[in-house]
C-alpha cells in the first residue's frame, strides 16, 4: 500500500446530466514530472459529480496552494455507475497507467441511498474495484457524495437530510467492510449547509455542485490525503475569500477532528 492516505432507473442520472449540458470526460489532468517520486498521483473515477467544475484540477491547485505536488487524472461519464466502470475495458488499462498513489471511487448519486440499489450494485462493483486497486499496490478511497437539494421521494426520501443520511449509510458500511477509508464530502456538506446556508453548494439543478460545492469537495480530499488542514490555503477557485475560509474551516474540522470514523488511520 502506498503512501497516505437501482431501485431507481439510471435514465433518470442520464437525463439530469444532459438537462446541463454534460458529457463525459477526462480532464482534471495534471501532471507529475517523469520520475518524480515525491509527486502524489491520484486517479478519480466517477461521473458528473467528479468532473462538473473539475475536481480533481481543483484539488491538484489547492494542493499546490499547500506546498504538495500532485498529478491528477480522472475516468468519469455522466450517469455512470461503479458498475459500469467494473465492466469498462478501459478501467484495467487505466489503473495501469499512472502508478496511482490513490484511486478515489466515487458511486451515482442516488443508488447509495437505496438499499437494494447499494446491496446489489454499488457493494459488490465496489469490492471487486477495490479488489483491483490493491492488486496493484494502489490506495482506494470512498468518495462520500451528497444528497440532492430536495431529497429523492421517489425513493422513500422526502427531503435533503434524510437521504443524506441513506447516502452516508452505505458508504459508511462499505467502508468498514473493506476498511477503506471515505472523504466525507457529503456529511461535510450537509454541516456547511446547516451553518452557513448562505453558501450554495448546488446548481439550479439541486444536483450538480457548484463552484462552491466542488470546492468544498477539494478541501475535504485534501484534509483526508495530506491529514492536513487546508484553513488558511490562497487558492479560492475564484470564491469570496470569507467563503472559501468557511468550508476549508469545516472540511478540516469535520475530517481530522475524528479520522477514525472515516477509516482514516
Amino acid at each position: 500500500m502506498r503512501t497516505p492516505l437501482r431501485a431507481l432507473p439510471l435514465l433518470l442520472a442520464a437525463l439530469v446530466a444532459a438537462s446541463v449540458g454534460l458529457t463525459g470526460c477526462s480532464a482534471g489532468a495534471a501532471t507529475c514530472a517523469p520520475g518524480d517520486v515525491s509527486c502524489l498521483r491520484i486517479l478519480f473515477i466517477g461521473n458528473s459529480y467528479t468532473y462538473v467544475n473539475d475536481l480533481p484540477g481543483t484539488f491538484a491547485q489547492l494542493a499546490r496552494a499547500g506546498g504538495h505536488a500532485v498529478g491528477t487524472d480522472s475516468l468519469a461519464s455522466g450517469g455512470a455507475t461503479l458498475a459500469d466502470h467494473m465492466a469498462d475495458a478501459a478501467t484495467a488499462p487505466k489503473l495501469d497507467s499512472g502508478k496511482w498513489n490513490f484511486v478515489v471511487l466515487q458511486e451515482q448519486s442516488e443508488i447509495p441511498s437505496v438499499a437494494d440499489s447499494r446491496e446489489q450494485t454499488m457493494f459488490p462493483a465496489a469490492r471487486s474495484l477495490v479488489a483491483m486497486i490493491r492488486e496493484r499496490s494502489e490506495t482506494p478511497i470512498l468518495f462520500m457524495t451528497w444528497a440532492h437539494r430536495d431529497g429523492l421521494p421517489a425513493g422513500g426520501m422526502p427531503d435533503y437530510e434524510s437521504m443524506q443520511r441513506s447516502i452516508d449509510f452505505g458508504y459508511l458500511a462499505l467502508s468498514q467492510e473493506l476498511a477503506v477509508a471515505v472523504a466525507p464530502v457529503g456529511y461535510t456538506w450537509a454541516i456547511v449547509r446547516q451553518q452557513s446556508p448562505g453558501i450554495g453548494l448546488w446548481q439550479d439543478d439541486g444536483s450538480h455542485p457548484s463552484t462552491a460545492g466542488t470546492y468544498l469537495a477539494a478541501c475535504v480530499f485534501y484534509a483526508a490525503v495530506f491529514r492536513q488542514s487546508p484553513d488558511g490555503l490562497e487558492f479560492t477557485a475564484g470564491l469570496p475569500t470569507d467563503s472559501a475560509g468557511i468550508l476549508q474551516k469545516v472540511a478540516a474540522q469535520e475530517v481530522l477532528a475524528h479520522p477514525g470514523q472515516w477509516g482514516l488511520h
